[in-house]
């Protein structure tokens, strides 16, 4: 069955809308179960997911989906769902509300629909390629923001598990590169709201040290429709393969990319 761009934005918000009762019904104390070093799922990472991939195997069942918890679709798939069930988990755990569920489309490497819920904040952010991003029905935009020392500046979690120390060494570097240029930095812990806040404004630059596409697919494409840039560490654009996620307002990208090749390269 061959659906339109439309028909699949219609299938993710009904699924999100899902996901967004789910989180909300959940105290914020569920069962831990370990990822790893400093690292965890909570019951309603499973539950949403688990959810979400029955609905999108019934309603699309010809695109796979793969998400943070059960894995399913590999990257160099030319079509899948890609899903973050809570981005923020360890917030969520401690009851802090930014946390949400991130879902995009992906063809051919790159995003062409990506919806944040974030429900503890009443904010719903969607994308679809080539018509602009969306808070809650309303068109946002990036910043006008130009000068590094006049930005606010997202930055991405630090490394856990194995290679964390050599990982954290570059973003020690460029946070203190960062600290001496910058207005303020932020670390939010989650790269979904990183992503969607720059879209809205109310950030200048996100940086996030890896690319996960459950984490940040989505909100990369709703940067990009709100007027913002997102590209590799050299300044390719950014896709599923590339190694890091540094998302931009336009005139602040080469001040940016440049103090980070000078701190970590």
């Amino acid at each position: 069955m061959m659906h339109s761009l439309d028909d699949l934005y219609e299938h993710g918000t009904k699924v999100m809308h899902v996901a967004h009762n789910l989180l909300l019904e959940r105290s914020g104390v569920d069962e831990e179960s370990s990822k790893g070093e400093k690292d965890f799922a909570t019951e309603v990472d499973f539950a949403i997911e688990l959810k979400l991939r029955t609905l999108l195997e019934k309603a699309t069942p010809e695109i796979p989906m793969l998400g943070e918890e059960y894995g399913g679709a590999n990257v160099h798939d030319e079509l899948f769902w890609v899903l973050d069930p809570v981005d923020g988990t360890i917030n969520y755990s401690r009851g802090l509300p930014m946390c949400g569920i991130s879902l995009a489309l992906i063809k051919n490497g790159k995003p062409v629909l990506g919806l944040v819920d974030l429900p503890y904040l009443s904010q719903s952010y969607t994308a679809i390629e080539g018509k602009g991003s969306f808070l809650n029905g309303q068109r946002i935009s990036v910043s006008n923001c130009g000068k590094l020392e006049q930005s606010i500046v997202s930055f991405g979690d630090f490394a856990v598990g194995g290679g964390a120390t050599q990982k954290n060494a570059k973003r020690f570097s460029a946070l203190n590169a960062l600290g001496e240029r910058a207005m303020r930095v932020r670390m939010l812990g989650s790269a979904a709201i990183d992503l969607v806040w720059l879209a809205n404004g109310l950030l200048d630059a996100s940086i996030t040290l890896s690319n996960n596409a459950w984490d940040v697919q989505a909100g990369t494409l709703i940067v990009r429709e709100a007027g913002g840039i997102v590209c590799d560490l050299d300044g390719s654009p950014h896709d599923v393969l590339s190694k890091y996620t540094i998302a931009t307002t336009s005139p602040l990208k080469n001040e940016i990319l440049t103090l980070l090749a000078e701190s970590i390269q």
